[in-house]
């Protein structure tokens, strides 16, 4: 019964927690534990020095800008020469690098056997051809037809100025106030035969050859005043050496011959005018279908200009002389 004697919410063992036999090693030991670190012993302040970075003893100087330098005038001439001297070297380079180039398309050409066959003189003849002429080869297929006819064209312009010569000279011939318009049809022979060629039949030749732009607006340009002419030519103003109508209606009372001969020229005038105005709109109708453009036109005009040699040489000289005459007067 003693079990039930004892008092269950008592411990059966009154314990002193302080009694451990560990806590009291700690407090009645003999060393006392706060000098084991003593942030300001001797020890540790050396120990902290050895650890410690010392200053940099020397000292650091201020950041300061450069002075700065005003060029003089002599100065600036100078180095303005020196850099156009270097743009002249350039341009020189340029130049001989595009001669070189130009040889050896020659070269080529010449080994490929395109020599010029125009126009077509016989090989003892002292004078050779001056151009290249192969339409089936240079032309493209749907340009070749317009391209011939405008050769035909030209052709028979010269014909025709031969015709108008003969005319004059028939007409001068029976009636001496005449002697103006046949001086005037052997000028416009002379002068209006090659011209034709270089300016509005190359042209139009290159311009189908290459898809010139340039080309294109230049044969526009100088065939419309050619067209212009040729109505001229066939209407026949007195003492402007054109066999026209009027010039050949008005020889009827004074030689029937003549007048005939006269009117047969002015019959060819009026053709030249009509065939131009033709042509002229097959042309316009197809360079718009080409692309070209007046800005096209431009940009190769000035890439030509400025890839001319003798355009080179002479920007470099006026260059050079104007960057000595500033550096004399300086």
């Amino acid at each position: 019964m003693a079990g039930f004697d004892s008092n269950p919410f008592v411990d059966p063992i009154d314990m002193n927690p302080f009694q451990d036999p560990s806590v009291t090693q700690v407090t009645n030991a003999s060393v006392d534990r706060l000098d084991e670190y003593n942030p300001f012993s001797e020890s540790t302040l050396k120990d902290q020095n050895k650890s410690t970075i010392p200053l940099s003893t020397t000292q650091s100087q201020p950041a300061t800008l450069p002075p700065s330098f005003t060029p003089t005038p002599k100065a600036t001439v100078t180095a303005a020469q020196s850099e156009l001297l270097k743009q002249q070297e350039e341009l020189e380079r340029k130049a001989a690098e595009l001669e070189r180039k130009e040889q050896e398309l020659h070269d080529r050409g010449a080994s490929t056997g395109k020599e010029n066959n125009w126009p077509p003189l016989p090989r003892g003849f002292p004078i050779k051809p001056c151009f290249y002429q192969d339409f089936a080869e240079e032309i493209p297929l749907e340009f070749q037809r317009v391209c011939k006819m405008m050769y035909y064209l030209w052709m028979f312009h010269c014909v025709t100025l031969i015709l108008n010569l003969l005319a004059c000279l028939a007409a001068f011939t029976v009636y001496s106030s005449k002697a103006l318009d046949f001086g005037l049809s052997i000028l416009w022979f002379i002068a209006f035969t090659p011209c034709s060629f270089l300016c509005w039949y190359r042209p139009i030749y290159k311009a189908f050859k290459s898809d010139s732009s340039f080309s294109f607006f230049f044969f526009f340009f100088v065939f419309f005043f050619q067209t212009v002419v040729y109505i001229i030519q066939s209407v026949g103003i007195p003492n402007w050496g054109n066999s026209g109508w009027i010039n050949s209606l008005s020889m009827i009372k004074i030689n029937l011959g003549v007048a005939v001969v006269m009117m047969v020229v002015a019959g060819f005038f009026t053709m030249c005018a009509v065939l131009a105005i033709i042509l002229l709109k097959m042309v316009h109708s197809m360079y718009r279908r080409t692309g070209a453009s007046f800005q096209k036109a431009q940009q190769e005009f000035s890439q030509g200009v400025l890839t001319n040699r003798t355009f080179q040489t002479a920007a470099a000289t006026a260059a050079t002389s104007a960057a000595q005459g500033a550096f004399q007067r300086n």
